[in-house]
């Protein structure tokens, strides 16, 4: 129920961001404002509470979104939010924002996890391969998992492709085992 209700907004902004050719610039403050949320347990609070009156919430928003240099369109949105007692959800519509602001402009994410840092060389390659498969523009989200021990495990969309030592080993083992 959540997730259709972030959607909703997101794919409202979006429309806003298309229209005014500004989506890539909207999906950023956005994620600004999420992270500067979902980093300060103190603003969540005082955002979320209604213990507080909404005239400070309303004032905190403002400020916050006045530090963060966002425009008008970001801001009126967060406040709509507020109003609509819907910021709680500020990380949800980020999420999604992100999803369909990438979509809208021909990208995808992916996530790649290997057990050190990867060259630029092997990067590249990496990048290549999935803008092949893709069609699209990639955008590589790197970490690194010591406990892989080799190899790399990547994530696009829904998709995941195991290609980590620990996994291509226990494939040989149940291919020995079951023959």
């Amino acid at each position: 129920m959540m997730g259709s209700v972030s959607r909703r907004y997101a794919k409202a902004l979006l429309d806003i961001g298309i229209a005014n050719r500004t989506y890539e610039g909207l999906g950023r403050e956005v994620d600004r404002l999420a992270r500067a949320f979902a980093g300060s347990p103190d603003l969540r609070e005082a955002l979320s509470n209604p213990i507080f009156p909404q005239s400070q919430r309303r004032k905190l928003l403002e400020e916050l979104c006045r530090r963060l240099a966002v425009s008008r369109t970001t801001q009126n949105f967060t406040l709509l939010l507020l109003d609509r007692n819907r910021i709680a959800s500020l990380p949800d519509i980020n999420r999604q924002m992100r999803t369909l602001v990438d979509a809208q402009a021909g990208r995808v994410r992916a996530k790649i996890t290997s057990a050190r840092p990867l060259d630029m060389a092997a990067e590249g390659r990496i990048k290549s391969a999935l803008e092949r498969a893709t069609g699209k523009t990639v955008t590589l989200e790197k970490s690194e998992d010591p406990a892989l021990l080799g190899g790399i495990i990547t994530q696009l969309g829904d998709t995941v492709y195991d290609g980590s030592l620990a996994t291509q080993l226990d494939n040989m083992r149940q291919r020995l085992l079951g023959e």
